[in-house]
């Protein structure tokens, strides 16, 4: 992958709902019913009133963001003119498959609903794109270094949730292990030289991304302290991108007890100047490689 490249084209084909789940079918239904919307004319405005909701409830479900009711898809295929029953039927049958817990169900008891709006969509990416300014990406980390950071997060955390929480991460990671999702990972030099868990964790940990960095849809940038002011001022964030060409890509930013979603085009515009510049910025990947080896080497 070139490190100064924008953002590659989504990749042909159709999402699959593996790991995505009901998310990744709750955006596929959402644009469906966008577009119908859009090729009659309607406003947001008066599809909501017909479902008895506001035009912001529209616009989630569009978006795939909250859940769907049978009868409130009915009576919009109603509005939007899709009369016949057998142009009706996959629509609807799409409504009860969408409201299918997903994997990560059985965590739910772990999981923020914020966060739970993530997990669809990490699962339903084809290219992640994102900058880490304080620790080393999730989807790049080590079981031990995720045990040493979990509980900064959660001072009073038991053992037994300690290791409910990491071996989640660990499963988010397995579509990134089977080559079924690209990462691209600009991470400052911060976060290498951080010493989470000790010496023994960090060599393990900077051990495992020149491992990954070798990888064909892993791509790790190192931002080095020497780059001096660079794009992102405003901290971390991902670029999240989805094989159905139909979806917009989606900006992640996590904050201390909740998160942004941002899909405008104008806010995904700008979020992708600063991840290409970030690019530009930060060493290229094979020169990250070799800083890598050095953060290693410094750490014997």
């Amino acid at each position: 992958m070139n490190a100064s490249a924008s953002l590659p084209d989504h990749p042909e084909g159709h999402i699959s709902p593996l790991d995505g789940g009901p998310t990744v079918l709750r955006m596929m239904l959402g644009a469906q019913l966008r577009r119908l919307r859009e090729e009659q004319g309607i406003s947001a405005e008066k599809a909501g009133y017909t479902i008895r909701a506001s035009h912001s409830k529209i616009s989630r479900m569009e978006l795939g963001r909250v859940g769907f009711k049978e009868r409130d898809v009915a009576d919009l295929l109603t509005l939007y003119g899709v009369l016949d029953t057998d142009e009706r039927a996959p629509i609807l049958d799409l409504v009860s498959r969408a409201n299918e817990p997903g994997w990560w169900y059985s965590y739910n008891d772990l999981l923020p609903s914020w966060f739970e709006v993530y997990m669809g969509l990490e699962g339903a990416a084809s290219i992640i794109r994102t900058y880490e300014l304080q620790f080393i990406p999730g989807l790049l980390q080590t079981e031990d270094y995720a045990r040493a950071l979990i509980p900064l997060g959660f001072p009073e955390i038991s053992a037994e949730e300690l290791e409910r929480r990491v071996q989640l991460r660990m499963r988010r990671q397995r579509r990134l292990l089977a080559g079924d999702l690209r990462v691209w990972a600009v991470v400052d030099e911060n976060a290498l030289r951080r010493p989470i868990g000790g010496k023994a964790v960090m060599r393990a940990q900077v051990e495992h991304l020149i491992e990954l960095s070798g990888r064909r849809n892993v791509t790790i940038q190192a931002l080095p302290f020497n780059a001096g002011g660079h794009a992102a001022v405003s901290g971390a964030f991902s670029l999240l991108r989805f094989p159905e060409a139909t979806l917009p890509d989606v900006v992640y930013l996590e904050q201390l007890t909740s998160a942004l979603y941002l899909d405008k085009p104008a806010d995904i515009d700008r979020y992708l100047q600063v991840m290409n510049r970030l690019a530009l910025e930060a060493a290229q990947p094979g020169d990250s490689r070799e800083m890598l080896a050095r953060v290693l080497n410094r750490s014997s």
